[in-house]
């Protein structure tokens, strides 16, 4: 079991949540294969914007069971009766544009063949590194996450600008943001492929 004490040394944007600390030391940074789930986090992502993570973390179970485990076969034949149960689900964020953003995603997700293989190829399959001292260092974007989200928009995603692509990516684990202070850090580190 990941030890969650908050006296570990952690990014400071976790905080003192246990929800936050779980997350941040058992998810947050480790290397995604799997283009589902990359998927996933890609659409919670999206409902995250002008929101904060804690909010779609406290809500995550939810959304998995009113988007069908995220499955995007499933999910790309939904219409406006989807939609609108949808907006009545008081455990997921109601917002109508990203609601049909993750519909109009899902079917962008088929088109791609391999959409797992079609982003881990930004960073030519291996990790990118941060090395930053404090959270006040890492940038909220980058040149690449600025094409990420061009050429995901060019594909067919909404939701999906520079900032939050950046964001993603660190989840994702296709960047190590972890602070070099953070026992994360060197850990995430050893999970690249």
């Amino acid at each position: 079991m990941q030890d969650t004490a908050p006296s570990k040394p952690r990014c400071t944007w976790v905080g003192p949540d246990p929800i936050y600390i779980a997350y941040h030391d058992t998810e947050w940074g480790v290397p995604e294969y799997d283009a589902r789930a990359l998927w996933e986090k890609l659409v919670l992502d999206g409902f995250q914007a002008g929101l904060s993570w804690i909010t779609i973390l406290r809500k995550r179970n939810e959304f998995r069971r009113a988007f069908a485990g995220f499955d995007p076969e499933t999910i790309a034949n939904w219409g406006e009766p989807e939609v609108q149960s949808l907006l009545q689900n008081p455990g997921i964020v109601r917002h109508r544009g990203k609601i049909e953003a993750a519909i109009i995603g899902a079917r962008a997700y088929l088109e791609i063949e391999d959409f797992s293989a079609f982003m881990w190829r930004y960073v030519d399959g291996q990790p990118l590194q941060g090395n930053y001292a404090t959270q006040a260092d890492v940038p909220t974007q980058s040149p690449l996450s600025t094409q990420i989200s061009r050429d995901l928009k060019k594909a067919g995603f909404k939701f999906c600008g520079p900032t939050i692509v950046y964001a993603w990516m660190e989840a994702c684990g296709l960047f190590n943001n972890h602070t070099q202070g953070c026992h994360r850090h060197s850990e995430v580190k050893k999970l690249a492929r």
